[in-house]
């Protein structure tokens, strides 16, 4: 068999992403009230999703599954072919089926429509064809149809499994806007591995908390024994309190810098004159991430610890987080 020239290959991948792109552009097209109904239906139901598909729809509905688990929805991947053999019992009436199949045909999934239909069990169905028989049945139907597979002999799924998993996917993140699902939340269902390394700490967790170790001045004290009390405490920044220890400023080394090149003579000088007034500032239940995404958007390496009443209680550095793991 001739093998294809490099250059030949190229143009089949660049197609393959042509195709598939366009397929998942196309759905935009689709979208109306379905996925309204279909966020509300299983927000409102006390139950499960139980999604089932067959074959390579049945992989793409454990992804959907999935991903449903890991956004706040309880999802369960029910396999059509065993689903007659005694697992269709998994279903009950308090939960949503999403049947995926890109004919609407497949036999295993029609088996199943007696036991959705008697519990009357709100189905919705991802298929490529609205007038198939698990169309038809439909409380909710979504097209995941496509012009043309990816695939030269226009047989293996490619570009209709591919819009598949971009339709789940768009259920799945309207239901985490509709739930509110926080960072947090989604963090708490990925403590393992890169997307929860060190990610469940807060802020009160890692922060410096010793007010002994902490650099804390006064106001009224001069700029000259602030720098050395920076110096003494290796936090590269101190905390400027008033008369009721409520925080009003900041010094940092970068200050520092700017102040010896604007001032003359800087023992003249004390904290409320040179100090940066009205510092960012986290609070203690804040969960280190947000405190990293301040660092990184104002460019700084601490941040106040602050209560209620702008009093601070500790201070969080930039090397607090990377030791954790968060940064």
């Amino acid at each position: 068999m001739e093998v294809l020239q490099n250059t030949s290959l190229r143009e089949l991948a660049e197609e393959v992403f042509q195709i598939e792109a366009d397929s998942v552009l196309k759905l935009k097209e689709r979208i109306n009230s379905n996925i309204e109904n279909a966020v509300s239906t299983i927000i409102n139901s006390k139950g499960r999703v139980i999604v089932t598909g067959m074959g390579k729809s049945g992989l793409i509905g454990r992804k959907i599954s999935a991903t449903l688990s890991s956004t706040g929805t309880p999802s369960y991947f029910l396999h059509p072919a065993e689903s007659t053999h005694g697992d269709s019992g998994i279903i009950t009436r308090e939960d949503v089926v999403i049947a995926i199949s890109n004919s609407g045909e497949t036999t295993e999934l029609l088996n199943l429509l007696p036991l959705i239909k008697r519990f009357e069990v709100p189905l919705i169905v991802l298929a490529g064809n609205k007038n198939s028989t698990l169309g038809k049945c439909a409380d909710i139907y979504f097209d995941i149809s496509v012009e043309k597979e990816a695939c030269p002999l226009g047989k293996a799924p490619t570009a209709s499994t591919t819009a598949t998993l971009a339709m789940g996917d768009a259920i799945a993140v309207c239901l985490l806007k509709s739930r509110g699902f926080s960072e947090e939340d989604f963090l708490l269902y990925h403590p393992s591995g890169a997307l929860g390394k060190g990610i469940l700490y807060t802020v009160g967790d890692l922060m410096l908390k010793d007010k002994d170790l902490m650099p804390i001045a006064h106001e009224n004290d001069t700029f000259l024994e602030t720098v050395d009390l920076i110096s003494k405490k290796k936090l590269g920044c101190a905390l400027i309190l008033d008369d009721n220890n409520k925080l009003t400023g900041l010094l940092t080394d970068g200050d520092i810098r700017r102040i010896l090149l604007r001032y003359p003579d800087v023992s003249v000088l004390n904290n409320r004159t040179v100090m940066t007034k009205n510092p960012k500032t986290i609070t203690a239940d804040s969960m280190a991430t947000k405190a990293l995404a301040f660092m990184e958007k104002y460019s700084i390496t601490s941040l106040a610890v602050c209560d209620s009443n702008n009093k601070p209680i500790g201070i969080i550095h930039i090397h607090d987080l990377l030791r954790a793991g968060v940064a």
